[in-house]
């Protein structure tokens, strides 16, 4: 495989940059009620799986939820839909942070929860990710209907694919707006997390044969520059999400949703917000798509969130 198609390769699985695509409308969501999605829980501490009820009545206890997705299967955005409503019914008052939006649409997407541009408008420049109104749209739909606020908690694609290619230090080279949209801190160590990113490269090669000194020489150094990304969006997102654990109202819950592998085995973004915010409670759930839900084995990734949401793979 060429470094060229190694590099797609990670982009595309880790999300550094995602395609935006113009969805057609829908039918409003004006309930805060969503359909119990078909999944198992598995509960990792308790060892045992766990109906919806109680799963959600531990998860409500919690200052912040994060929810890792399988972006692409439909159930996953079932089961995100469905917590959050469960969070509210539980908490009252929800503070949505997605990885979805990047932070400088946030005016378009506080203008469009405000009534003040319609939805056409604001899908127009807001650059949605693919499957909006499926996978993403019945969340922001029932943030606005119930008033609360959702957070573009990313940064911006184009500043994450600089960083991609130059490294940490391009942003020491931006603007002001564009440093804005960037956490204030971005820390990059190499530890496990870094360990778990770059296993996602391991084996690719500049041809068909086994890899040279060269290759192996400049992977790493893609690696490298990719995982400082990597950290950038994290760092964005985490300080995202401390940032409304601290401006939200007492009794808010902080409900974020992101990749699974940016929040799994509390590392990424999970480890960033904590950092900023110690003193908050907090839970990790991930989704888990299998083709039988019956022969689903909870104790395979109970080390990778608090609870395993096993949904129903897509045939």
């Amino acid at each position: 495989m060429s470094r060229r198609s190694a590099s797609s390769l990670l982009l595309g699985a880790l999300s550094l940059l995602t395609t935006a695509c113009l969805p057609g409308g829908g039918r409003a969501y004006t309930t805060e009620r969503a359909p119990e999605p078909a999944l198992r829980i598995y509960d990792s501490k308790a060892s045992r799986f766990v109906s919806f009820r109680e799963f959600a009545n531990a998860v409500a206890k919690a200052d912040m939820v994060f929810f890792g997705e399988q972006h692409d299967d439909p159930a996953t955005h079932a089961a995100e839909h469905a917590v959050m409503a469960a969070l509210g019914e539980r908490r009252g008052h929800v503070v949505v942070t997605l990885e979805m939006f990047e932070r400088d649409v946030q005016p378009l997407l506080d203008q469009y929860l405000g009534g003040v541009i319609g939805e056409k408008e604001f899908l127009a420049g807001a650059r949605p990710w693919d499957r909006y109104t499926t996978d993403y749209r019945p969340m922001v739909e029932l943030a606005r209907v119930r008033g609360w606020p959702v957070v573009a908690a990313n940064v911006p694609r184009r500043l994450a694919s600089a960083v991609s290619r130059r490294g940490l230090a391009v942003l020491d080279t931006m603007n002001a707006r564009d440093r804005g949209y960037v956490a204030k801190v971005n820390v990059c160590p190499k530890d496990a997390y870094y360990e778990k990113f770059a296993a996602t490269m391991t084996g690719h090669s500049a041809g068909g044969g086994p890899p040279t000194a060269a290759d192996q020489s400049a992977m790493a150094q893609m690696t490298d520059r990719f995982y400082e990304a990597q950290c950038v969006k994290d760092e964005a997102m985490g300080e995202a999400v401390a940032d409304a654990y601290a401006r939200a109202p007492r009794g808010s819950v902080i409900f974020h949703v992101d990749g699974a592998f940016h929040s799994d085995s509390r590392l990424g973004t999970v480890e960033r917000a904590l950092r900023r915010a110690p003193k908050a409670s907090s839970v990790v759930l991930t989704a888990v798509p299998v083709a039988d839900l019956g022969k689903a084995k909870g104790s395979d990734h109970a080390s990778k969130a608090d609870y395993v949401l096993f949904t129903r793979a897509p045939k």
